[in-house]
């Protein structure tokens, strides 16, 4: 099954670069669809960029909080230099909403750009 998600631009980034493997969600309605083997097909809000990836391991966690004490800073988008907190999760969700459906880690792989829609894939990449 192949999802889509729409990302900003910074973590669409990481994620092409291989710098972030790991997408923070809501467990909502839509993320409790995903299965381990699944795709998810991100497209960068704005620009109409996209990438493909493959599902390989997911992790539920109550609350962001726990989730980024558990998760290598590394693999959900930090960088040595930049302290990972938490609390970044609120500009994108609700408190209400992180306690209603419990929070969700996408662990990704095999990421690729979609050629028709992502403008740095060259032709001989194709």
């Amino acid at each position: 099954m192949t999802h889509c998600m729409k990302l900003n631009a910074e973590p669409f980034e990481k994620i092409e670069r291989g710098e972030k493997t790991i997408e923070l969600r809501l467990y909502d309605e839509k993320r409790r669809t995903v299965k381990k083997g699944d795709y998810i097909e991100f497209s960068c809000t704005g620009v109409g960029y996209k990438l493909k990836a493959q599902v390989c391991g997911l992790y539920r966690f109550c609350n962001f909080k726990d989730m980024y004490y558990a998760l290598p800073p590394d693999k959900i988008g930090y960088h040595e230099a930049s302290a990972a907190d938490y609390r970044d999760m609120y500009k994108y969700y609700s408190a209400e909403d992180i306690d209603r459906y419990g929070v969700l880690g996408i662990e990704l792989a095999k990421v690729t750009k979609n050629p028709k829609l992502y403008r740095y894939f060259s032709d001989k990449d194709v």
